[in-house]
């Protein structure tokens, strides 16, 4: 290995503070400092151009390590301001955990702005500040009984809700309280949200390829998988990426239609697993649902529901009837303790699947 193309990689640690982490990123981001890494990630050098090693699951629970260059985590942060209208000086409040690249962005923003970021994760009071990050649940407990988190939303001159899909019932919910919300859209390999409001942010281009995905080309894409070459290969050419989402360009503007790799086919019929929750969602706001699939020797894989509640089989069974049709009746449900989740908010069927199996087997025996 030729050190002189190299830089050192700084594997962070849980008990830096937030000061600690965000003076380590200042140096990573100017070339002054070694690369950092957020996450395992095996290896201690990296080439010159990254300056974040950020792991990330997919849905085969792969870990990817994903690189991101100064020029590209810069872009993202200015590309954010610009459209926020952000001034040097303002500050944001960090309610995310910084091994997400939403939590990691409220740092480097920060750092834009000449300014520290307000910790509020672990307060019994919040400090108020002038932009916020949150993920849809997030919101729902604010609106939910959560009143001080309400009012830190409030007093906010723009909230990010990203991560994961937030309702159009939820999003409008929250501008009648008074918050003053943008959803945004974007994934680690995007150096996060790039697509605000469904608008591509400055430099950000989208298109929709022959497979209904969304391809997104910009200065803010990461530069590889460190550890997955050949995937990094397959899912980008010619500076676009290709995410695994579903979507449409309307009047400028990209809708997000549902994950592609969240479809079953259920006795030939294809169930986006995402549409199923979205609607309970909205018809159901007080529940969380999980969608989800499960092998079936008759219909190769029957749809089921899973909910941290009691679920009212019929009213869910019949609603579902009524939108799209009885094939999207689910022909199992399940109540858990809790629904488990990856990231800060995306859902994690994979262990949804396997705690399933778990209470099936206890169960029976």
């Amino acid at each position: 290995m030729d050190i002189s193309s190299q830089r050192p990689l700084l594997h962070t640690l849980d008990e830096w503070s937030i000061p600690q982490k965000t003076e380590a990123l200042f140096h990573a981001i100017r070339d002054s400092g070694p690369a950092l890494a957020f996450g395992p990630v095996g290896r201690v050098f990296v080439d010159l151009g990254t300056a974040l090693v950020l792991t990330t699951s997919g849905t085969t629970g792969i870990a990817k390590e994903v690189a991101l260059s100064s020029k590209a985590l810069v872009a993202s942060a200015q590309a954010a301001h610009k459209y926020l209208g952000a001034k040097s000086g303002q500050r944001w409040s960090l309610l995310l955990p910084t091994t997400h690249i939403a939590g990691i962005n409220v740092l480097i923003r920060s750092i834009e702005l000449g300014t520290t970021p307000i910790d509020n994760r672990t307060r019994d009071e919040y400090t108020d500040a002038d932009f916020v990050a949150i993920v849809p649940t997030q919101l729902h407990r604010a609106l939910r009984g959560d009143d001080k988190l309400l009012k830190h939303l409030q007093s906010a001159q723009a909230v990010l809700v990203g991560g994961a899909a937030a309702s159009d019932e939820l999003v409008s919910e929250a501008k009648a309280q008074g918050i003053r919300v943008v959803t945004t859209y974007g994934m680690t390999e995007t150096s996060g949200g790039c697509i605000y409001d469904g608008q591509p942010l400055p430099g950000v281009e989208v298109r929709i390829n022959a497979g209904g995905a969304i391809e997104i080309s910009g200065p803010m894409l990461a530069s590889d998988y460190l550890n997955q070459h050949d995937l990094w290969s397959q899912v980008t050419s010619d500076g676009w990426f290709t995410t695994s989402d579903l979507g449409v360009v309307e009047n400028g503007k990209v809708r997000v239609l549902g994950r592609n790799d969240d479809q079953i086919i259920s006795g030939g019929i294809k169930i986006s697993l995402s549409t199923i929750e979205s609607e309970l969602l909205k018809t159901f706001p007080q529940q969380r649902f999980m969608a989800f699939s499960l092998e079936d020797i008759e219909w190769g894989e029957i749809l089921c529901l899973a909910s941290d509640g009691a679920i009212d089989e019929k009213e869910v069974g019949d609603h579902l009837a009524s939108v799209f049709g009885n094939y999207a009746i689910p022909k199992e449900f399940h109540q858990l303790a809790e629904l488990p989740i990856k990231g800060i908010g995306k859902p994690d069927r994979i262990r949804l699947v396997e705690l399933v199996m778990s209470k099936k087997d206890a169960e029976h025996n």
